[in-house]
Order: C-alpha cells, then structure tokens, then sequence
C-alpha cells in the first residue's frame, strides 16, 4: 500500500466524517425522543416525562456541540484537499449545503438556546415548540445532506460545460435524485434504532443498580417500542436501497455480494473471503439462488458479476462486503432484541430479566457501529468515482503533498482523540447517574410513589408546575 496524498487524503476524510456521523446519528433521534417525552408531559402531567426530559437534555446539547464541532472541519477538508472536485460541483452541490445553512441550521440556531435554557423562563407550551422545532430541524438538515450525497451517488438534473465544471439545469431533480427517497429514509430509521439503542442500553443499565427506578423503566419499554417497530422497517428500506443499487450502481451491488461472475439465480454469499487480485472468493458459505431472489426479487434473475466491469471501475470487494454484512448482522440482532424484549414487557417483570438488560447495555453502541459500517458501504461502494460515473476521486483531490496531508492527518487524530474521548466519557458519565441526578439541581421532587412500569396515561403524580 503506497501512501500517496490520494490515499491519505481518503483516509483523512473518512476517518473525520466517521467520527462526525455518529453525533448528528444520534442528536436527530434523540431530539425526537425530547420533542415526544415534552409532548406527553405536557398532555398527562405524569412527572416521569419531565424527568427523563431534563436528564436526557443534557446529553442532547453536549453531542449536539460535538457534532458541530466535527462537521465544520469537512467544509474546510473539502476545499484544501478535493479543490478539483469543490471547482467541478461546487455549483451544484454548494447551494445544496447552503440550503441547510439557511433552513435547518438557523431553525436548530434560534430554537436550541430556548430549548436549553428558557426551561424556567418561558411557557410550557412556546418551550415544546422550540424543542418541537429543534427535532424538525434535525430532519431538515439530515433532508440537504442525504440530497446532496444522493446526487453525487446518482448525478441528475445537471449539464457539463466544455470547462469540465457543471451547472444544474433542474433542481428538483438535483435535489430528488432517484436513490434519495430511500436513501433518506434509511438514515432517518437509522438515527432512531440509534438514539433507542442509546436510551434502552442507559436504562438498563441503571435498572441493573436499582430495579426499582421506574423512570429507567419508562424510558426502557419507550425505547423498547421504539427499536422493535423501527427495526424491521429499517430492513425494508435497506432491501429497497439494494434494489436501487442494482439499478444505478450494479458495481457496487456486486461488490456487496462479493458477485465475480455475470450469472442468473446467483447465491447467496453468507461469508466469503473476496480476493481482488484473483477476481474469485478464497472460499464461502453459500446458499444457492437466494442472492438473486434478495438482490432482484426473482431467484432466476441474471445479475452482472464485477467481471463485467473494467478492473479499474470496480470497487473494494472486501472491505464494502464485510461493512454490509455488519450492518445486516446488527440489524438482526436489533430485531432479535426488540422481540425479546416486547416478549418481557407483554409477560411483565423486564427489571427482573437480568439477561435481557445485560443484552440491552451490550447493544447500545450498536447503533453507531451499524451507521459506520452503512457509509462504509456507500461511499467505498461507490469508488472509484466520487461523482458516480463523472468524476474518479483520483482525478478530484487537490495538488497537495504527503508530508502536508500527513501532519494534518496526525493532528486529526490527536485532537479527535481528546475531544471524543472526554467528550464520550462525560456522557458515559451522566448516563451512569441516571435521570434523578439533574432533579434535586433545578429544584424538582421525585413525584412520590412512582412505580415501575408507570404508563403514560396514569394520573398526575405532581403538580405539573414550572417555578
């Protein structure tokens, strides 16, 4: 392996957007999850809700600014290390990213200092609207960059000029390309199996200390429902991405399915050890048929092999069929768990199941390895382009230097390393004291007689009040 200034620059964006990804893939449903525990507060005055809102509030605003924090250092990474590819679609995809500046980030913007701090200091009803728009702005933001990454997957709407540059022609069809209807519901089911598998883990975790915190045990069976609904769909909508990768990028649905032959009923690989040199599979466990009846709907489909592709378009077989078959695994295990754990509920006593609650805290970080591994998919699928079929990334990155692009890297990585670790330490930490901590510091009273399992249609345990 060379390590010229394409590679590191590769490594440097990929290794800075995969520590990005995880905060807003968890700030996006952990704001819906604020917007719903305000929503029912307000409707049942049940003071669990309100609890679990002010603990799980903090946790929101210190991933929500390391978020920030690593997002903004892409916008820089774009122009000094892929300034051809910034001059070829800056005038697509930088109105794109503009949008999200002027819709989703102000929205977040005027709403989020409300949200944090006018808890005392404004209506109840003006605060769940803040929150409420705080959540919407997550989605809106996530809408921009799932468009503008949908395009550079799948180009539309767009002219080429004899300069190489390129200029859109049709924005609707720039901004709903073809694969991102589902592209964004998959990101948005994603960011929700996220956040649940985050609050499930924390509460479990807490009912292993005490079973007896019903607050823990509210937002367990929440996040419960949560995952056990989300769970199955999220498989749908990755069935349908596949479809669409068969589609528009067969390269890369072969290289999921680790696919060398052009063949009809293809097997299903269940593992395989895809070696690029020899264009063939070391060896694999197989099931006949069966990837041609997932990938195409028809187990006599015929589906291109990464034979049918020029060696220099096909993608890294073994790293994008392995991240695929994390993903799924995950995906698995989290419907697993959210039957297991409907199944508790239904016959009651979930703080008793010790099992089940240790499975729960061993899935909570789950959700972000499933995130990364999914990008990996995307993106190291989509190679060698970085603008499917216009623009290689060889051709896109900027005329830097190793030793320039290897100080950066190394100093990526050094402050990453400080600012997530004692950044995920702190949240570790708050978790770890559980939603009561925040209580006696703002002044509220644990609602007397608060039981496990305590629904949201139970009667008023306090008086609902801000002081």
């Amino acid at each position: 392996m060379h390590l010229d200034a394409l590679l590191l620059s590769r490594l440097q964006f990929a290794f800075t957007i995969a520590f990005h990804i995880i905060f807003p893939s968890f700030t996006i449903g952990l704001a819906s999850f604020l917007a719903v525990l305000e929503g029912l507060w307000l409707a049942t005055k049940n003071e669990a809700f309100k609890i679990l809102y002010l603990f799980w509030i903090k946790i929101f605003a210190i991933s929500f600014g390391m978020g920030v924090v690593t997002g903004v250092v892409m916008s820089y990474e774009i122009g000094t290390n892929w300034s051809v590819f910034s001059a070829a679609a800056a005038p697509v995809i930088g109105p794109l990213l503009a949008f999200e500046v002027l819709t989703a980030f102000f929205l977040e913007a005027s709403f989020l200092g409300v949200m944090l701090f006018g808890w005392k200091k404004v209506g109840p009803r003006l605060h769940f609207t803040a929150t409420a728009l705080v959540a919407f702005g997550t989605a809106v933001s996530a809408f921009w960059i799932i468009s503008a990454n949908s395009w550079m997957q799948h180009p539309a709407g767009y002219v080429r000029l004899a300069s190489g540059a390129l200029r859109a022609v049709d924005w609707l069809a720039v901004i709903f390309s073809p694969t991102f209807p589902v592209r964004l519901l998959h990101m948005v089911l994603a960011a929700y199996l996220t956040t649940a598998l985050v609050v499930g883990a924390a509460s479990a975790w807490r009912l292993l200390k005490d079973p007896d915190e019903g607050e823990s045990g509210l937002a367990l069976k929440m996040a419960i429902g949560m995952f056990a609904i989300v769970a199955p769909l999220q498989l749908l909508a990755g069935d349908m991405s596949g479809k669409l990768a068969l589609r528009y990028q067969p390269a890369k649905l072969a290289a999921i399915e680790a696919f060398w032959e052009t063949r009809s009923g293809q097997a299903f690989h269940i593992v395989a050890w895809p070696d690029r040199d020899t264009a063939s599979n070391r060896w694999e466990v197989s099931i006949p048929r069966l990837g041609s009846l997932i990938t195409a709907g028809d187990a006599n489909a015929e589906i291109k092999g990464l034979k049918a592709f020029a060696p220099q378009d096909r993608p890294p077989v073994f790293l994008v069929f392995w991240a695929f078959r994390v993903m799924v695994g995950l995906g698995v295990a989290m419907i697993g768990l959210g039957l297991w754990g409907g199944f508790r509920v239904w016959r009651g006593g979930l703080a008793g199941d010790r099992w089940f609650l240790r499975a729960t805290v061993a899935m909570g970080p789950a959700g972000f390895v499933a995130v990364v591994a999914g990008w990996v998919v995307a993106e190291v699928g989509r190679q060698p382009w970085v603008i499917y079929g216009l623009l290689r990334t060889t051709d896109a990155v900027s005329p830097v230097t190793r030793g320039e692009v290897s100080v950066s890297l190394l100093a990526f990585m050094t402050i990453y390393a400080v600012i997530f670790g004692v950044g995920v330490l702190y949240i570790l930490r708050l978790m770890g004291e559980g939603p009561l901590a925040p209580v006696a510091a703002l002044g509220t009273v644990r609602p007397p007689g608060y039981a496990l399992g305590a629904a949201p249609g139970d009667p008023p345990t306090g008086s609902g009040t801000r002081s």
